[in-house]
């Protein structure tokens, strides 16, 4: 054989190849090269919508000028009642912005509806507690939580945000070590950052033997009662002052 027909039919076994190639990804299913749809969120993921639209209906009844002090989380901020008036004092405004068992990652997503319309100088978070006990890592709590905090510095570069430590709770005694792990990588995100604060409130939540002091509580072992709010209340009051 020439070489010259060697070439010729090299060339001709490349196109056949090439073709072929292209056939078998033409009648390749769409959905297999296809990035996942918005419409993919899961009905868990958009179970607080009710709670986020109630918060945009009572700001329609008011004006509230930026510059105040944001409490948002889960439900140890949602059943805090008087949170506003436990730290009234020269702000101009505080918000209770808790929702139900909101997770960290809820927290997240809803940035933009229940912090960023506020322009708060300070954003105080307690959200983490529903995530470890769903079966998510400490390490997805951080994830979450810088995740927030990023979200708020693209907007309101200067707001203070201060992470209320997970609380150890009677009845979810046997989440404790994960918790302090979920602390103790949150402590030190803050640490080598800027204009964070971490207000610890798990180590005075726990008695001599390291239990959760179940005086703190309420029926169900797991919310706080009006001696635990009075605890948190002494220990976030300097933060936010």
């Amino acid at each position: 054989m020439s070489r010259r027909n060697f070439f010729a039919r090299y060339r001709l076994k490349v196109l056949q190849d090439l073709f072929a190639a292209a056939a078998i990804l033409a009648l390749a299913p769409a959905s297999s090269w296809s990035e996942p749809s918005a419409a993919a969120v899961s009905a868990d993921d958009l179970r607080w919508e009710k709670s986020i639209d109630a918060f945009a209906e009572a700001d329609r009844n008011s004006a509230l000028p930026p510059g105040g002090i944001v409490f948002v989380g889960s439900s140890s901020i949602r059943l805090w009642n008087g949170l506003e008036n436990d730290f009234r004092g020269p702000h101009p405004i505080i918000l209770n912005r808790g929702f139900g068992g909101a997770r960290m990652s809820d927290c997240t997503r809803y940035l933009e509806r229940v912090v960023i319309p506020y322009k708060p100088r300070l954003v105080l978070v307690y959200a983490g507690d529903n995530d470890l006990a769903e079966g998510r890592q400490p390490r997805h709590v951080l994830d979450q939580f810088v995740s927030f905090v990023e979200g708020i510095r693209r907007i309101l570069p200067a707001t203070r945000i201060a992470y209320i430590s997970i609380k150890p709770s009677p009845a979810r005694e046997g989440l404790i070590v994960k918790m302090r792990e979920a602390n103790e990588l949150i402590l030190k995100y803050i640490r080598a950052g800027n204009n964070l604060d971490f207000i610890d409130v798990f180590t005075p939540m726990l008695d001599s033997e390291g239990q959760p002091r179940k005086e703190l509580f309420g029926t169900d072992s797991l919310h706080l009662n009006r001696a635990g709010y009075a605890l948190w209340r002494s220990i976030i009051a300097p933060y936010v002052r």
